[in-house]
């Protein structure tokens, strides 16, 4: 694994650095570079996160959006919001479509006037944008924290580039140690009672039915009308393996260990920088 160089949120928006790269014209954030500058100096911690995130997700569009793409992926979360901005700023942007991967992400490509498409009719897809629970050095992900796993995986694996977008929170040197909620798990929903053993004896910990919490009396419902497990492994050594288990059990739709699929991951840092991780 290859940890590329960390790039001051400053750089980002220089247009000579992207037009270099990219034959197509954008439209590019009229702030100049010393307010961002001085901005970066007087915010406090959670804004300079912030700045972060927003400066990793335009970096990663400016460095890996490709100039002949026709089918874009977008994911979901707070650091991809950034993604669909920036995406929306292309003045080429008539020339694609992009591919939700749950409500959100639909809603973001719906708001910055970006083609919304389907990937039953688009299921060849140039390059894929989305945010991660945690990411491991060998940019193995856990997903599905907001229930959208299934489709996010679908779009991952169509996709010919898989790019992560995400904060320093995201980062860890084993899968399971930052995100300790558990792997979640999509399941037909009258498999739990099979399911939840059969994943002890996998070596769970704990297994738990996601629940709907205050805002509905009963379990999670996803997009595609199944249940959610969250399955807390401890530190996973070895995600594939774990994910291979898991998906040959009776009932489980879907897995939320991404492995082998991502090539690079954006981290918005504490200090306001950007630091990216290569596969």
């Amino acid at each position: 694994m290859n940890i590329s160089r960390v790039i001051a949120v400053r750089s980002l928006f220089t247009p000579r650095s992207f037009t270099k790269s990219f034959r197509f014209p954008i439209l590019f954030p009229t702030q100049s570079v010393s307010s961002l500058t001085t901005s970066a100096q007087s915010t406090p911690m959670s804004s300079l996160v912030e700045q972060a995130k927003k400066a990793a997700a335009y970096q990663a569009v400016d460095e890996n959006f490709p100039a002949t793409a026709k089918v874009v992926g977008i994911g979901s979360g707070s650091t991809v919001v950034y993604v669909a901005e920036r995406i929306g700023q292309l003045s080429n942007k008539d020339s694609f479509v992009c591919i939700p991967t749950g409500f959100q992400s639909k809603q973001l490509i719906i708001d910055n006037g970006l083609q919304l498409g389907a990937i039953e009719q688009f299921p060849e897809i140039d390059i894929a944008f989305d945010g991660a629970d945690e990411v491991d050095p060998a940019l193995n992900l856990i997903k599905g924290g907001g229930a959208c796993l299934f489709q996010e995986k679908l779009v991952a694996v169509s996709a010919k580039k898989f790019v992560v977008v995400a904060d320093y929170r995201k980062k860890s040197d084993s899968l399971g140690i930052q995100w300790t909620q558990g792997v979640p798990i999509e399941i037909v929903p009258n498999s739990y009672a099979k399911v939840i053993p059969d994943l002890k004896k996998l070596g769970a910990k704990t297994v738990n039915i996601r629940q709907g919490g205050s805002a509905k009396a009963g379990p999670v419902i996803t997009d595609n009308n199944n249940f959610l497990l969250d399955a807390d492994f401890g530190a996973i050594k070895d995600p594939k393996a774990l994910h291979d288990q898991i998906k040959a059990l009776v009932g489980v739709v879907e897995t939320g260990l991404f492995t082998e699929m991502a090539s690079k991951s954006y981290f918005g840092e504490q200090d306001g920088k950007v630091n990216v991780w290569s596969a």
